[in-house]
């Protein structure tokens, strides 16, 4: 499949409904396409975390983009990737990592309109998603630009001005909303009928069931960082396990060593180049 086909391919997965339980390196990708994922989408947190560093706009992004290459090499399926703020404030900046990621082999880009916790004016938040998007036809790709507001996320919760924002990013060339920081079923039904495209909401343990999201009109719903932070809290419960108690109870259930091998093919050992 060409990455044009793959790029269609993921547009077309948002008709009904995507889920998304988010990875952070390849190996994560490969158990997630394992277990029957159509599409794989980064979490720039838990790359963030994977890699030593916090999350929040202060990931190099050439480290990104190695970690997005590997995802793309063992990945079958369409791959999006989180780009946070866009790994620089320049509009030459946002271009730039829009083409990497690009020639990384993503088909899709989240992009935030927030900074320093705080929304970036409208204006400025539609000129980067107009940048993203004309990086991207430059590049002969017709990417999923999931632009994600954050006024729920930072505790502001307007709705108004999240479907402002959603119309005003969509008139940019955005091709899905993306509004973490609400699960309530009532408010993601009023935010799915008054936003004209997908809308992608992120959940987590305390989160309504996907089947009652797609109820409520969600088109992709995103696992985050959640999945991530599951898989760590189980690290370390396995890992205090084995020191103190000295038993192996959380490690039942591991896959086989063989079994996850054979995932990769010998030449993945290879630096990207």
């Amino acid at each position: 499949m060409t990455q044009t086909e793959r790029a269609a391919a993921f547009h077309a997965l948002h008709d009904d409904l995507l889920v998304l339980p988010n990875c952070w390196d390849a190996a994560s990708a490969a158990v997630i396409q394992r277990a029957g994922a159509t599409a794989l989408a980064t979490s720039s947190a838990a790359v963030a975390w994977s890699l030593g560093v916090q999350d929040g706009n202060v990931l190099d992004r050439g480290l990104m983009l190695e970690h997005l290459r590997r995802i793309c090499s063992v990945a079958t399926v369409p791959v999006s990737c989180d780009i946070e703020g866009g790994f620089g404030e320049t509009t030459t900046d946002l271009a730039e990592t829009t083409r990497l990621v690009i020639e990384a082999g993503a088909v899709g880009v989240n992009l935030e309109d927030a900074i320093d916790g705080e929304l970036r004016p409208v204006d400025e938040a539609v000129e980067r998603v107009r940048v993203v998007r004309e990086a991207a036809t430059s590049a002969g790709v017709d990417i999923y630009l999931n632009a994600r507001t954050d006024g729920y996320l930072l505790g502001a919760a307007d709705f108004d001005d999240t479907v402002a924002r959603a119309a005003a990013y969509l008139d940019a060339g955005a091709s899905g909303i993306f509004v973490p920081g609400v699960t309530d079923l009532g408010e993601v039904a009023r935010l799915t009928a008054a936003i004209d495209a997908p809308v992608n909401i992120l959940t987590g343990p305390h989160a309504p069931g996907i089947a009652q999201l797609r109820a409520a009109g969600a088109r992709r719903i995103s696992a985050g960082s959640s999945l991530a932070g599951a898989i760590f809290g189980h690290l370390e419960r396995a890992a205090r396990e084995l020191l103190n108690a000295g038993t192996y109870d959380e490690l039942a259930g591991g896959r086989a060593h063989a079994e996850l091998n054979a995932l990769f093919p010998k030449e993945a050992g290879r630096r990207p180049e």
